[in-house]
């Protein structure tokens, strides 16, 4: 019975890993997307243009989910070989999209500027690159230590 439950839960860090960096994509663009139709609607209660640029902050933390899709392929490979590695896949899962959330954050806060100023594009672009390198990082390391994972 022990060894029945155990297999029922086998996909479980697979399942996690991908599940939570898409909450962060989700939560993380919807918090950009919000700041952005409010830098959109004060540009048109003004009669200016509307930047279309800001759409890149709101899709900044949906790269997230593809690097939580890739650990999840890595380590369905290892599932299939015996290992389950639950927490593995949560924690992993956790940083990407705490990484997502706080990009979506910050691309809140460009979204404004940027519709405010009209000025600091690329500047506001770097700090969303910084904050996704902590997803590509535990994205990477990841990936090399389930590569030593022997079942």
């Amino acid at each position: 019975m022990g060894t029945d439950l155990l297999i029922q839960f086998k996909d479980l860090g697979v399942g996690a890993v991908l599940a939570f960096a898409a909450c962060g994509s989700a939560l993380g663009a919807g918090y950009a997307g919000m700041a952005a139709i409010g830098a959109w609607k004060k540009a048109f209660a003004q009669n200016k243009a509307a930047s279309f640029m800001i759409i890149a902050f709101v899709g900044a933390p949906l790269t997230q989910t593809v690097y939580g899709m890739i650990v999840m392929n890595k380590m369905a490979e290892l599932v299939i070989k015996g290992s389950y590695l639950w927490g593995g896949g949560a924690a992993c899962g956790l940083a990407i999209g705490f990484s997502a959330l706080m990009q979506g954050k910050a691309g809140a806060v460009a979204a404004d500027a940027l519709g405010e100023t009209g000025k600091g594009f690329g500047n506001y672009l770097i700090v969303l690159g910084i904050i996704e390198t902590v997803a590509l990082f535990v994205m990477a390391f990841a990936l090399g230590l389930m590569g030593k994972v022997v079942p």
